[in-house]
């Protein structure tokens, strides 16, 4: 370990969406198989303060550190690739940098300066990439958005100046571009990598690396002419052709030699690489025993990397239960359609979400995993509408909502306005703005012993997992609803918050309050989803 870190900046040209961010998961990875520690830190151009209040079809789903940071998707990359917990202080976004900046001049920080872009917001930057990170090997740090973009322009004046102040024994730009074929021609085209790399020199940032994305990968021919008009060295130019899985990158990059080339780049001596558990798992992906069919019927089933994070850990939960995954994503908004999946599919799903769309195709999905046994997991949102549809349907309270739909004569899920976050009082108004005013991050659950849910976390009294909601289930119906058989089955430490919940009359029938999705790992899958996976397939096997 080193007092002074080495820093990797990964920029992006030609296109956005290129795969930046798991470009620089998968270099964290082979570093630590190296034996290095990492940080892996994201600059984002957009000037909200995070994405909390952006539509998912915007910007994919909101990542929840355990600190209670609404991040961006490519830090749950980070986490599923190198496990590595992320902070909410590894997202910087333009937001931040300005409303930081702007608040030190108000209070007279500048000594009467005029404020400007450079020297006061590069240096903002500068203090954010530097801060926390003296105790790692590898500060690798990516620039959200393309090369070129306007946004993007102080982050990159950033890194030019902290490359001249780190030195190159210290710094390293790795650029990501796109190679699109074009079939007339019958020829990948560089061009537009050499465009993007000519824009980031006019800036002052000579790529020392290139990860070239295409289809299937580019031939000899196309190295060289990289090479000869970016000015990087042949060696340094990574061939990233399409896999079909995320967690092959790893392998692909090694064996492009990245993680060597970027070792001796830095005169660092490191022939040693325990590359096995990665071998293993795609071994494990490879060869699926059988299959099983997942119906997830949620709101964002048209663009699904607003649900990134639950994708991957329905892929874990099959990877640890050698199973292949069919997952059929469902609006319910189209209730014919949610209406004839369900009978086709092994188990259920009703993930987070907010808002009224969607809301009575999720209760059909719910009511009927509750009917005909089917292995059914609800999350954050899920477990709240498991209450509503309970109340409704046993109890017989056809009033019974949420006031998160409008005010109802039976708030069985209500505005959560108080709580405790370790030894403070959190208060909350229906007049606060709507960023970072929710329950979020990780907070303890305690578990009911004799239930499911103990099982499935082997007998723990308590666990933690991460949170992001502004509504919680109505503590006043709880023993109502134990008598028609929802057992509540995990609880806040004092009691006074519901954090899961299951019916004792069913095979397998779990809701949480909290996100399990956000802790999945590939090598240490969350254990909700290996266990609804396992029920799925002894629903299938019982019925064949």
């Amino acid at each position: 370990m080193t007092t002074t870190p080495r820093f990797i900046f990964v920029t992006g040209g030609v296109v956005s969406s290129v795969g930046k961010g798991i470009a620089a998961a998968s270099i964290g990875a082979l570093l630590q198989a190296r034996g290095f520690s990492v940080r892996l830190r994201k600059l984002e151009p957009y000037i909200n303060i995070d994405p909390g209040t952006i539509n998912p079809y915007k910007h994919g789903e909101v990542y929840v550190t355990n600190d209670g940071g609404e991040t961006d998707l490519d830090l749950g990359h980070y986490e599923r690739f190198t496990s590595v917990p992320t902070r909410a202080t590894d997202l910087l976004t333009t937001g931040k940098i300005y409303s930081s900046v702007i608040a030190r001049e108000r209070r007279g920080d500048y000594l009467g300066s005029d404020i400007q872009v450079v020297p006061h917001i590069t240096d903002e930057i500068k203090h954010f990439v530097l801060s926390e990170v003296n105790d790692v090997d590898f500060v690798i740090c990516e620039v959200g958005g393309t090369v070129g973009d306007i946004e993007s322009l102080p982050f990159l004046e950033a890194i030019r100046q902290l490359r001249n102040e780190l030195g190159r024994e210290h710094s390293v730009n790795i650029h990501l571009t796109l190679l699109p074929y074009i079939a007339s021609a019958g020829e990948l085209k560089t061009k537009p990598s050499q465009h993007s790399v000519r824009e980031l020199r006019n800036i002052g940032i000579q790529p020392e690396f290139l990860i070239c994305r295409s289809a299937q990968g580019f031939e000899e021919v196309t190295r060289k002419k990289l090479a000869l008009f970016c000015n990087v060295p042949e060696k340094h130019i990574v061939d990233a052709p399409d896999v079909p899985w995320i967690y092959q990158i790893p392998l692909n990059f090694h064996k492009s030699d990245l993680d060597g080339a970027l070792c001796r780049y830095f005169n660092i001596n490191s022939s040693t690489v325990n590359l096995t558990p990665w071998h293993d798992l795609i071994t494990q992906w490879q060869n699926p025993v059988s299959t099983v069919c997942m119906g997830v019927f949620g709101k964002y089933a048209h663009f699904l990397e607003a649900y990134k994070s639950l994708q991957e850990a329905i892929s874990h939960a099959g990877i640890a239960r050698s199973l292949k995954i069919d997952v059929r994503w469902i609006d319910t908004e189209n209730e014919e359609l949610t209406r004839k999946t369900l009978p086709g599919v092994d188990a259920i799903i009703v993930p987070g979400g907010f808002g009224t769309r969607g809301i009575q195709g999720k209760l059909e999905a719910i009511r009927y995993a509750r009917e005909n046994k089917i292995p059914f997991l609800g999350i954050c949102f899920g477990m709240q509408l498991v209450i509503i549809e309970a109340a409704r349907h046993l109890l017989g309270l056809q009033n019974a909502s949420s006031t998160e739909f409008g005010e109802t004569s039976e708030p069985v899920v209500a505005l959560m306005t108080e709580w405790m976050q370790g030894e403070q009082l959190q208060r909350r108004t229906t007049c606060e703005n709507m960023g970072g005013t929710m329950r979020l991050g990780a907070y303890p659950c305690k578990i009911v012993s004799g239930t499911c849910l103990s099982e499935v976390y082997a007998g723990e009294k308590e666990i933690s997992e991460r949170h992001r909601h502004r509504y919680e289930v109505n503590m006043a119906y709880k023993d109502r609803l134990e008598e028609v058989g929802l057992r509540f089955s995990g609880l806040s430490p004092d009691g006074e918050l519901p954090e899961a919940v299951e019916y004792t009359d069913h095979p397998w029938f779990i809701a949480v309050q909290y996100h399990p999705e956000f802790k999945s790992r590939p090598f240490s899958p969350h254990p909700l989803f290996v266990h609804l996976v396992q029920a799925a397939w002894a629903k299938k096997e019982s019925t064949t």
